[in-house]
C-alpha cells in the first residue's frame, strides 16, 4: 500500500484547518527526522549525511537504549532541535523523576502517553525547564480494531479527541496524533497547542506498519505544525535529497494555504 498524493487535496482541504496555528515556524524546522537506527555510530553517520538539510531530530527508544542520550546532548550542543520520543507511562513518581532527568539534556520535546496521571506527573518533573511535553493520543499503527482488541470501548477518533482535550486542560504543550485527526483536533484545542504528526509518507512511498498516514503536503494543510519522518528519509538512497523534497512539500503547502486564506479574507 502506498501513501496518497498531496495533489488529491481540494481547495476546502487547504483552507481553514491552519487558521491561527503556529505558522511562524520555518519550513525546515517543521521536519523532524527520526533516527530510528540501532547504534549511535549509525545515527551519527546519518546526521553527517543529512548535513544542513535537517535541523531537528527524533531519538526514540531503540537509539536511547543503545546509548542515544549522549548523542542527544551532542546534537543540542550543535544547535539541532532534539525530540526525545520515549513515550513515558508508569506510576507518577517514576514518570516525574524520568521527565526531570530528560529535561537536563536540553531537548525540545518529550513524549508521554496520554494518560492524565502520567501527564500531570511529567509536568511536575519538567517544571522550571524549557522541555515541552507532547501527549501521545493513539499510535499511528493502531486502528479501531486494535483498540477494541486492547479493551477500549471507543474507536480511534473518540479516544484521540478525549485525550487531546484532557491534555489541553492539564496544560501539556502539544500532541502526537495521526494527520487524519489534525483538522478536527485543532478545532478542539485551539491555535496554540502544537500538533505533531508521525505517519508521514511521501506520495508513492510504502506505508509499512502504519495504518493512519498522509503525505507531507496534506498533513501540513490539515493543520500539523511539525512532521516526524524516519524511514522515507533514512532508508532513501540519498537521505539529504529526500529530506529536501519533504521541506519543499511543506513550504509549498504553507504557501498555497496562505494564498487561499488571503483570497478568503
Amino acid at each position: 500500500m502506498a501513501a496518497t498524493t498531496g495533489a488529491q487535496a481540494s481547495t476546502a482541504d487547504l483552507s481553514s484547518s491552519r487558521d491561527g496555528s503556529v505558522d511562524t515556524i520555518d519550513p525546515r524546522d517543521r521536519l523532524i527526522v527520526g533516527l530510528d537506527l540501532p547504534s549511535v555510530e549509525q545515527a551519527e553517520a546519518m546526521v553527517a549525511r543529512l548535513g544542513e538539510s535537517v535541523t531537528f531530530y527524533k531519538i526514540g527508544m531503540e537509539l536511547t537504549y543503545a546509548g542515544g542520550l549522549s548523542l542527544a546532548e551532542r546534537l543540542v550542543g550543535e544547535g539541532k532541535g532534539v525530540f526525545m520520543d520515549l513515550k513515558l507511562h508508569d506510576i507518577p513518581n517514576t514518570v516525574e523523576r524520568a521527565a526531570r532527568q530528560i529535561a537536563r539534556l536540553g531537548a525540545r520535546f518529550l513524549t508521554i502517553h496520554g494518560y492524565p496521571q502520567s501527564l500531570r506527573a511529567a509536568l511536575a518533573g519538567v517544571a522550571g525547564s524549557d522541555l515541552q511535553l507532547l501527549a501521545v493520543t493513539v499510535l499511528t499503527s493502531c486502528d479501531d480494531a486494535d483498540l477494541l482488541e486492547a479493551g477500549y470501548a471507543q474507536g480511534v477518533k473518540e479516544v484521540v479527541a478525549r485525550r487531546a482535550l484532557q491534555a489541553s486542560e492539564i496544560g501539556v504543550h502539544g500532541l502526537i496524533l495521526s494527520p487524519e485527526e489534525t483538522a478536527s483536533v485543532r478545532k478542539l484545542v485551539g491555535p496554540t497547542m502544537q500538533l505533531i504528526t508521525p505517519g508521514i509518507r511521501p506520495a508513492g512511498a510504502a506505508v509499512g506498519d502504519q495504518k493512519r498516514v498522509m503525505t507531507p503536503a496534506l498533513a501540513i494543510a490539515s493543520g500539523a505544525d511539525r512532521l516526524v519522518v524516519a524511514r522515507p528519509v533514512i532508508e532513501a538512497a540519498d537521505p539529504a535529497a529526500a529530506a529536501e523534497a519533504i521541506v519543499r512539500d511543506i513550504a509549498s503547502a504553507l504557501s498555497l494555504v496562505g494564498k487561499i486564506n488571503q483570497r478568503r479574507d
